[in-house]
């Protein structure tokens, strides 16, 4: 008598919801949005939605052999370029120190002040949980901006959390639908990004001076986002996709 173990086929990602006119993402580095969403975004500029980038640091401490004074501006003029090439427009940067940036009322508040400012239906980060899924750890900064993402979604609806952005002229605002993480081990929806497949690689291939110093199988953009692509697009049924957790604010 024998024991016999079968691998079970993870479930089909449902489709997002695509009605929706604005969406701000918020993520700690340039180049986070384009290791997967970047794709999805320019089909969603292509649908005539207004998409804003705000970046919590610069990415100065990203590569190994240039100061972060260098860096700074290089990986700021890369990813204004990046963005421009899924049609978004509008790209800031708060300054934190990249690599130390932690999770607080400081980072809280300026988040919460940029949703106030932006009003988005739709706010979109990176994966915020501890690993990528198995035994690969999570980066801190990813953490630390995605956690106070999502709870500077609910502090921009309280007029009585951080109480001086309404004196600053930041009306509350309570109109986040939902957050979506990309790249998140619990996402459960997705979104076809096969026409728009190579403007997401165009995208992360324009950071050129980070993937010259990163190196190693994450430099190739068409690879990399090949392999993520096709495997999230096997499970909603379409040759490409990009995969987000969903999290619901009403």
């Amino acid at each position: 008598m024998s024991d016999t173990t079968t691998d079970q086929a993870p479930p089909p990602y449902q489709p997002l919801d695509e009605d929706w006119d604005t969406a701000l993402a918020v993520v700690a580095h340039p180049d986070d949005m384009e290791y997967g969403a970047a794709a999805a975004v320019a089909r969603w500029t292509g649908q005539g939605k207004r998409i804003s980038y705000l970046m919590v640091t610069s990415g100065e401490a990203g590569i190994d052999g240039m100061e972060p004074e260098q860096c700074r501006p290089v990986r700021e003029r890369e990813q204004v370029e990046s963005a421009r090439l899924v049609g978004v427009d509008t790209v800031e940067f708060l300054g934190h120190p990249d690599g130390i940036v932690e999770y607080g009322l400081p980072l809280r508040r300026d988040l919460a002040r940029a949703i106030r400012r932006h009003r988005p239906d739709i706010v979109i980060t990176t994966n915020f949980r501890d690993t990528y899924g198995g035994a690969f750890p999570n980066q801190a900064d990813h953490i630390a901006v995605g956690r106070a993402t999502l709870d500077a979604v609910r502090d921009a609806g309280n007029r009585w959390v951080f109480r001086e952005l309404t004196t600053e002229g930041h009306q509350p605002w309570g109109g986040v639908r939902q957050l979506w993480a990309a790249g998140s081990p619990d996402g459960r929806h997705a979104v076809d990004t096969t026409d728009t497949f190579a403007a997401g690689v165009a995208s992360l291939e324009a950071h050129r001076a980070y993937l010259d110093g990163l190196g190693g199988e994450m430099a190739d953009a068409a690879e990399f986002l090949e392999g993520t692509g096709r495997a999230a697009g096997a499970r909603l049924g379409t040759r490409f996709a990009a995969a987000f957790e969903v999290i619901s604010f009403r």
